[in-house]
């Protein structure tokens, strides 16, 4: 048997909480007023009373009585049938008025019942078009779908149905930011261990290559010292990208440890920009120590500022700022590396951070990866913003109590 619709169900048993109460009242009410309107005309008991008193003015007649008292007998008379006549039209008219009633309570009853099915109708409509949208976007939800937009008119329902729907909204949107970073993490599992096995795959052949090159340096003649220099060159190409496959492939090791955030990024900023840029600090002197790994925030740092270099073609202006933000216990440390290079596009803003993206030559689009990954695995976050023609500007958001526990 095809289970009836919930609408359809609370449709059934609110009519039924009303509408079975009612008739059984109804019911009641009639059949109570129907049998006491009789009684309560004493029909009965005044043709008794007509009876024993018509025997009473018989016997009192036949007595000799003065002019009076015979006055007084018949005024008797006459009041006891007036009081009978009126007891028989009362009697005549509770019994017709008892179908009047249960005509009536029958009416009364359909009046009743036509409302009560409309009321039931309207608080079905209330709850069973609220929850029959909440379980669609269960199923949406399950799905990993979009949930509907929210619309300008008010939604339909109690007002615990509109907390219900945003708080599933938050709930959808905190899933699907899950899913996102689960989706990531795992993508960039796989991207560090094909850079590691790229790393180990290009460290084994370079030491021979470069102990030959050496041997040929020494060996071969002069005509030939320009093959071996571009050997050399290409030898030592292959060894960087090697070391960023492998710094790519790795998360930071090692136990954590406070870290100077001032001194980190002012000797990682100087040490990374070449002679003929300027670079412009905006340090705040009191900034708190954080908790993790300096070499792999400081390369982080220094692979943002080389690439605010590259950005500049080695002329013009970086601006490195770092201050405290937020309060309380969700202290955060914001540092923005800035240039005013030629920007970057909208479209290609967004994967900036992925790896293996670059459009320098010989680049091998490892720096921005490693460095996200760096602040990424100390909880922290990462943001770029560009416009085209005005510069780049690059922000870390660390935790002041990061670096507990490293995140793969």
């Amino acid at each position: 048997m095809k289970q009836l619709r919930f609408r359809t169900r609370l449709i059934v048993i609110l009519s039924l909480f009303a509408i079975v109460p009612a008739a059984l009242l109804t019911l009641f009410w009639s059949g109570t007023v129907s049998s006491a309107l009789p009684l309560v005309s004493g029909r009965a008991a005044w043709e008794s009373v007509a009876v024993s008193g018509q025997r009473t003015i018989a016997a009192v007649r036949t007595a000799p009585l003065t002019k009076a008292q015979r006055a007084l007998v018949d005024e008797h008379e006459r009041e006891l049938a007036s009081s009978l006549e009126q007891a028989r039209r009362y009697s005549f008219l509770a019994g017709r008025s008892a179908r009047l009633v249960a005509a009536i309570g029958i009416f009364a009853l359909i009046v009743f019942g036509v409302a009560a099915s409309r009321v039931a109708g309207h608080l079905s409509r209330q709850l069973s078009r609220p929850l029959d949208e909440l379980v669609n976007w269960t199923s949406l939800i399950g799905r990993a779908e979009a949930l509907p937009p929210p619309t300008q008119q008010p939604a339909k329902g109690a007002p615990e149905f509109a907390t219900l729907r945003r708080r599933m909204r938050d709930m959808a949107a905190a899933l699907d930011e899950g899913r996102r970073r689960a989706a990531e993490t795992e993508r960039l599992r796989a991207y560090r261990e094909s850079a590691r096995r790229v790393a180990h795959e290009l460290k084994n052949p370079l030491t021979p290559i470069r102990f030959a090159v050496d041997r040929l340096r020494r060996q071969v003649s002069d005509d030939l010292l320009d093959t071996v220099d571009v050997l050399a060159t290409e030898t030592q190409r292959l060894e960087r990208i090697a070391k960023s496959f492998s710094e790519f492939g790795r998360l930071p090791e090692g136990p954590s440890a406070e870290i100077d955030v001032r001194e980190m990024v002012l000797h990682s900023a100087v040490s990374s920009l070449p002679p003929g840029m300027i670079l412009v600090t905006n340090l705040d002197t009191t900034l708190p120590p954080i908790v993790g790994h300096h070499d792999a925030l400081s390369g982080a740092l220094s692979n943002v500022v080389l690439n605010a270099v590259d950005a500049c073609n080695g002329k013009g202006t970086i601006t490195v700022d770092a201050h405290l933000v937020g309060n309380g216990a969700g202290k955060s440390i914001e540092i923005a590396v800035s240039d005013d290079g030629a920007g970057i596009a909208p479209e290609e803003l967004a994967r900036i951070w992925e790896p293996y993206v670059t459009h320098k030559p010989g680049g091998t689009g490892l720096g921005l990866a490693i460095a996200r990954q760096a602040v990424l695995a100390h909880d922290g976050t990462v943001e770029a913003t560009s416009t085209l023609g005005k510069g780049t500007r690059i922000r870390f958001v660390l935790p002041v109590q990061s670096g507990a526990q490293i995140r793969g």
